[in-house]
């Protein structure tokens, strides 16, 4: 910004300058022509020439400098401050969005994190339930199976318990009968016959 401002006061320089010089120019040329017609005394209207053209000159400076150049300055260097206050808000605006910009990444991987950890949990939470609920189901499974496997037995035993009674009971009828008459032969046979298959048809 230095740099422009600099080049922007040399190039209203140069302006300025060229401009005093046609000035000169122009009033000189009058002057001289004057000088060169007066014959003998023109060096010291020659040198008298002169200093008009340079008090001209220095007046015309100071005008041009009060009324054009300080004015003109003034207003670039406005403007220049204008452009730099404009690229500095720029340069902030493009800051913020940056800034911005990072955040939201930031906030966006962290809730890509954050739904990767619950579906993570979510998946580990499902496999312990799915294994507590096996090992309840072969734990009930086995209790049933034990209980089965008790009452079953405790079946039998009652079945072999009865059973036995039943042969103790039809033992004593037979003895009973055999004893109470003289049996023969075919009579003894029959009555275990009969026993048999009473006990085959309970």
């Amino acid at each position: 910004m230095t740099r422009s401002r600099h080049v922007s006061g040399q190039h209203v320089r140069v302006s300025v300058m060229s401009a005093l010089v046609a000035l000169v120019l122009t009033l000189g040329g009058p002057a001289s022509a004057v000088a060169a017609e007066g014959g003998g005394g023109g060096l010291i209207d020659l040198n008298l020439s002169l200093l008009v053209q340079v008090v001209n000159f220095l007046i015309l400076l100071v005008v041009l400098y009060r009324f054009a150049y300080k004015p003109l300055l003034t207003t670039l260097e406005g403007r220049t401050a204008t452009i730099k206050q404009q690229l500095a808000e720029a340069q902030a605006a493009r800051e913020q969005a940056q800034r911005q910009a990072a955040e939201f990444e930031a906030r966006l991987r962290e809730a890509q994190a954050e739904a990767q950890a619950v579906r993570e949990r979510a998946l580990r939470e499902a496999a312990e339930l799915r294994e507590r609920l096996a090992a309840a189901a072969r734990q009930e499974a086995a209790r049933l199976l034990e209980a089965a496997r008790a009452e079953i037995a405790q079946d039998v035993r009652r079945a072999k318990s009865e059973l036995r009674a039943e042969v103790g009971t039809l033992a004593v009828e037979i003895a009973e009968r055999l004893i109470q008459k003289s049996l023969r032969g075919e009579d003894h046979q029959r009555l275990v016959q009969e026993a048999l298959a009473r006990m085959d048809r309970k």
